[in-house]
């Protein structure tokens, strides 16, 4: 098919954006692209196209921004039931860290979830895809950690697997053992670390390897491996040693890091090649010069703060000035960023990290392609990369952004295969 006539084609053609470099949309006026199955096979001027493919199907998509589909890098994209009274508790004056401490927030989602089925962790996860999916987003990153004990992150993991082979959006799979501390052992977190490292890691390498013998479509090597640096949850001791035996195990690495507090899960996370820190709020000036100087992209959630009432965001500006990656993400979850739409994490992203449209839009696609390690496929409009595209509803890219509370998207093609949104 040949979508031709775009407003502006929002190409992102080349390497993900470092610093303030972020932003470089590579526009083609007029744009047109085809595509034949799953891959990008041209892109440019549409009347040069339409002359030198006068016989391909078309989709018209005048007076629409044509642009590669959202990447969600950082979700807690599976589990079971709500924690809305939690919302409340947090406008009446509680913390994360108090809620948690009292065992609510992440614990209170590890009952429900080590209760759920397989198919209920299907069937309950479903509907989010879907919105994720007439939102714009095509390609997600997808966390364990509402198990905290090896058979139910296993069937998370399952879950997960056969959710990326079932639905639309290609997930990048992420085991996220070090969520929380576990009830049981709430006294022995040192116990708990020594469980991951001895029993649970070991135990999801050799699951996974067996599983990609019996379904070989899964084209992950080994899912990527997180863990929770923050003060109530794991210190910066155990952070290190749990990613430590993960990386001599062959997993690829993330981080969650400095949401709270500065504990220097940045640093750690450049100083292992983890393809990811994620959140960022409190990170320090010192550990911003580390993740610049690497390849591990900073992933800010500006969804979890807003979601949080507080006033803090990642510090973008500083990041970007040192010459660090940044990309952004919604943090879907059960308790603090309940949302599946990338466009309004653009839209913080605008007003609270004070990017520019053009930079969020670079942030929220070949960036984020990067935080899981998947630029070389999705994230642009290039030749031989997925046909991974969103057609909006509006004739400028700074509507992203500019707008929000609503879905701008008229239609999506996910490897190449067309989703109508709208009309």
């Amino acid at each position: 098919m040949l979508i031709h006539s775009a407003s502006q084609l929002i190409t992102l053609a080349g390497p993900p954006q470092r610093g303030h470099n972020l932003g470089n949309l590579q526009i083609i006026p007029n744009g047109a692209v085809l595509i034949r199955g799953d891959e990008i096979i041209a892109v440019g001027d549409t009347k040069e196209l339409l002359s030198t493919y006068p016989e391909e199907s078309t989709f018209d998509s005048s007076g629409h921004v044509v642009l590669p589909g959202f990447v969600d890098p950082h979700t807690h994209l599976i589990w079971v039931g709500d924690r809305a009274a939690e919302f409340e508790m947090r406008l009446q004056g509680k913390t994360y860290l108090e809620i948690l401490d009292a065992g609510g927030g992440i614990l209170s989602t590890v009952d429900a979830t080590r209760a759920a089925s397989l198919e209920t962790l299907i069937e309950q996860t479903k509907p989010r895809l879907q919105s994720m999916l007439l939102h714009g987003t095509t390609t997600a990153e997808a966390k364990t950690g509402y198990g905290l004990e090896t058979d139910t992150e296993l069937r998370m993991l399952q879950a997960l697997r056969l959710l990326d082979q079932d639905s639309p959006l290609d997930l990048a799979i992420t085991f996220l053992g070090a969520h929380a501390i576990p009830p049981e052992y709430k006294d022995d977190a040192n116990g708990y670390v020594d469980h991951l490292c001895q029993q649970m890691l070991p135990a999801v390498h050799s699951w996974w390897e067996r599983q990609s013998m019996i379904e070989p479509r899964q084209t992950q090597a080994l899912p990527f491996v997180d863990v929770f640096c923050e003060t109530g949850a794991f210190t910066l001791e155990q952070s290190s040693r749990i990613l430590q035996t993960a990386k001599e195990l062959g997993f690829p690495l993330k981080i969650h890091a400095d949401e709270f507090d500065n504990l220097g899960g940045a640093a750690l996370a450049a100083e292992l090649k983890a393809v990811s820190a994620d959140h960022l709020v409190a990170t320090s000036s010192s550990d911003i010069r580390a993740l610049s100087e690497s390849n591990t992209v900073a992933v800010a959630l500006p969804c979890t703060p807003f979601g949080l009432t507080e006033q803090h965001y990642t510090p973008a500006q500083d990041i970007l000035s040192a010459g660090g990656l940044l990309a952004i993400a919604t943090d879907l979850n059960p308790g603090t960023a309940w949302c599946e739409s990338m466009q309004f994490a653009i839209a913080l992203a605008c007003r609270y990290m004070r990017l520019t449209p053009a930079q969020a839009i670079a942030a929220a696609t070949i960036n984020a392609a990067a935080a899981i390690d998947r630029a070389d496929t999705v994230g642009s409009i290039e030749l031989g990369k997925q046909a991974d595209l969103l057609v909006l509803d509006v004739p400028d890219y700074r509507h992203l952004g500019y707008r929000f509370g609503t879905n701008l998207v008229h239609s999506v093609f996910k490897k190449g295969k067309l989703h109508p949104v709208k009309g």
